[in-house]
């Protein structure tokens, strides 16, 4: 691979084309002379065939995996990834080296009807892919119907239209990501419009790495990593180890029904969780405070205090 060149992989869909642009602007500012090409990576998470039923049985590396697969032979020297899409273990042959700061955490009801979840018929029907999502919607609002759905952005939007559906729940990021704007609580997609409700974090808290755009590298590739340091934002990395240390110990990924995020406020790093047992309408939930890098200590704390256990 020559020096004056990095390869960065990415999937094919639109969202992800969309951030792998960004990175490709944020490197290419600061290396000038750099020449950066995009390689597309199509996934098992991409495919058409993939149904439903594959997605209950676990997204944990659906869209992630041929991509590091491809990082770890050399075809590519950065991966660039949704960081909520990534398995919380760790990868023995790959890193997330670096991190844009994050975009907006939160989820966003995209609905035929004005007025939010309140503006909801009774017995509405909402789609999502999320088991966190349905549970926090559930636990809002126990009269909702809740079908699966599976897509790209557009895809999703499209299948709004198309079903007798009264709404979806989309991440914020993902959103603004692809220029739809939150601005005006409304949206014009191709033929359609519809209603936005950014819904409140305190309850639908979002999945680990939500809102971060991470960059992989190999283990040990010291090129890579001075290319893409540049562009770190070391907040935003601090918060996502912190946030993946909890999901790596709860053995949660974003198939499960967990919420937690993790903030730093002058000098301070704050951890919250939220965790939905089977037949549980309300989660466990709980939250701790510590020092911005003692990211693993306060994940360690806060599944304690989350399971009931005694300091």
């Amino acid at each position: 691979m020559k020096t004056s060149q990095i390869v960065l992989g990415t999937r094919g869909s639109e969202l992800a084309r969309a951030q792998a642009h960004l990175v490709e602007k944020a490197v290419q500012s600061a290396w000038p002379a750099l020449k950066i090409d995009i390689k597309i990576i199509a996934t098992k998470g991409d495919e058409p065939r993939m149904q439903v039923r594959d997605f209950r049985q676990g997204r944990k590396g659906l869209f992630t995996a041929e991509i590091e697969r491809a990082l770890r032979a050399g075809d590519v020297d950065v991966a660039v990834h949704s960081a909520k899409d990534l398995p919380s273990e760790k990868n023995p042959g790959a890193e997330i080296a670096v991190v844009f700061p994050r975009a907006r955490i939160d989820d966003v009801l995209v609905s035929k009807h004005s007025g939010g979840l309140a503006g909801l018929p009774d017995g509405a029907t909402i789609a999502t892919g999320s088991v966190r999502r349905k549970h926090q919607l559930l636990w809002k609002c126990a009269d909702l119907k809740i079908v699966a759905l599976r897509g790209n952005v557009p895809t999703r939007l499209r299948k709004l239209a198309e079903n007798e559906w009264d709404a979806i729940v989309l991440a914020g990021a993902g959103l603004e990501r692809l220029g739809l704007s939150l601005a005006q609580n409304e949206i014009n997609f191709e033929d359609s419009q519809f209603f936005l409700e950014v819904l409140p974090s305190e309850i639908f808290l979002p999945a680990g790495g939500q809102g971060i755009v991470a960059l992989q590298i190999r283990v040990g590739d010291e090129r890579a990593k001075a290319i893409i340091d540049p562009v770190n934002d070391r907040e935003t990395l601090l918060c996502l180890r912190a946030e993946r240390e909890f999901l790596r110990l709860l053995h949660g990924d974003c198939n499960s029904p967990v919420g937690v995020l993790a903030k730093i406020d002058n000098g301070k790093m704050k951890l919250r969780a939220q965790v939905f047992d089977q037949g549980l309408v309300a989660p466990r939930e709980s939250k701790v405070e510590g020092g911005c890098a003692e990211g693993e200590r306060l994940a360690v704390q806060l599944l304690r205090q989350i399971n009931g256990e005694q300091e």
